[in-house]
């Protein structure tokens, strides 16, 4: 079992609609295109797009199925998906995938099940034009036909078509954006660019693609039958459970240069007389290092993905916030600590009259596991030979919990 990073983006995939028009006796994500659903081919355009939190909103009663389809289609990455129950509107249910997010989801995309066969291609598109600085970026066509004003069967006005685009979906936006827009809505939106654009932010436009047409009727879904039998979905394997995981080793290494304030905080202690280190934080190499190895090991990124300067709120933060923290990521995706090693590189301070006591705190930081700690310098070679910052390197084994 591979263990993917934590996600920066989110796909909530609505699978609400009810069939009436299609002429189904089922929720219309569960209507077949060939031995496969509409919400099975739609999660697996999907999970060909780039990686993301993938959270399903079922109607009430088919939560079960709506975990088959997901599963089925993640493969591998089935630690992605999620399913929660709709509610009574579109916005409803897109409000209650907003609050199955995780919380490093920056980005997040609404698309509709319906939607099944939309390319890859045009979520990295909407993702792209939202990392760019948009608030907001929705896939769209433009409008081939011309449109008339019609009232009681009269024609009453033309439209200009250039004016005019087919929005498609997925929809992207920024997390906090589209969250406040939620918050805040007084009334029902065909799409959740229109209520964030009654919020006050301007959406941008992207690329469509034909084939992320709307299966709304019985024309719709012979047009999508007849696009799949082309191009039918590989055969899957899928399991509700995994293969048993094996322990998995990882590498971290961090530097920082002397030149903060206050005191020097090292492995987990304070080291009063000695030049403090500099760094958003209190410059802990040595635990900066296990935090590293341990994500590492766990495939879950690294310390910038979680601590990094975007994160205010480990400002100055010591040791003992870094690795609680940590020990809690891995929980979170099914890992336990198994033991740390790390040497490290500096001219000072000398470790030898503390080092039982610092791995003492490191291992009381990461629940009981051993940490075994070492000190060298280089000789006088380097920025560490020449005092002027410490360096640390660490191996961590994770291992099933």
């Amino acid at each position: 079992m591979s263990i993917t990073p934590v996600p920066r983006v989110a796909v909530i995939v609505v699978a609400g609609g009810s069939g009436t028009r299609l002429g189904a006796a089922m929720p219309k994500a569960f209507v077949g295109i060939d031995e496969h659903t509409m919400l099975r081919h739609a999660l697996a355009r999907v999970f060909d797009a780039p990686q993301a939190q993938v959270v399903v909103v079922a109607p009430a009663g088919r939560e079960g199925d709506a975990l088959t389809d997901a599963i089925a289609a993640a493969g591998d990455r089935r630690e992605l998906v999620s399913v929660v129950t709709g509610g009574s509107s579109r916005q409803a249910s897109v409000a209650a995938g907003l609050e199955a997010l995780w919380g490093d989801v920056e980005i997040v995309l609404v698309h509709d099940a319906a939607r099944a066969l939309t390319p890859p291609d045009v979520f990295a598109r909407v993702v792209r034009a939202v990392e760019n600085g948009a608030a907001g970026a929705i896939p769209v066509l433009p409008v081939v036909d011309t449109i008339k004003r019609v009232e009681n069967q009269r024609i009453v006005a033309a439209v200009d078509r250039a004016e005019l685009s087919a929005a498609q979906t997925p929809q992207g936006f920024r997390r906090g954006i589209l969250d406040a827009a939620y918050r805040t809505a007084a009334q029902e939106h065909t799409d959740d660019a229109a209520l964030v654009a009654e919020s006050g932010h301007t959406v941008v436009v992207v690329d469509g693609d034909a084939l992320a047409f709307k299966i709304t009727t019985a024309a719709d879904l012979d047009r999508a039958r007849s696009l799949v039998a082309r191009h039918p979905l590989p055969a899957t394997g899928a399991r509700l459970e995994n293969p048993p995981p094996i322990p998995r080793i990882g590498v971290g290494t961090d530097v920082h240069g002397f030149g903060g304030e206050g005191s020097l905080w090292l492995a987990g202690l304070e080291w009063p007389g000695e030049l403090a280190l500099s760094g958003h934080s209190d410059g802990d190499a040595v635990a900066h290092a296990i935090v590293d190895a341990l994500l590492s090991a766990a495939g879950l990124g690294d310390i910038g993905t979680h601590f990094g300067t975007d994160h205010p709120e480990y400002a100055g933060a010591h040791a003992d916030v870094f690795l609680a923290r940590t020990l809690g990521l891995l929980g979170e995706a099914g890992w336990r600590v198994g033991n740390v090693a790390v040497q490290v590189q500096a001219n000072r301070p000398r470790f030898a009259a503390r080092r039982i006591e610092a791995e003492a705190v490191l291992s009381a930081a990461l629940g009981g596991a051993p940490v075994s700690l070492s000190a060298t310098t280089t000789d006088g070679l380097g920025f560490t030979g020449r005092g002027e910052g410490v360096a640390a390197f660490a191996m961590a084994l994770v291992v099933p919990a």
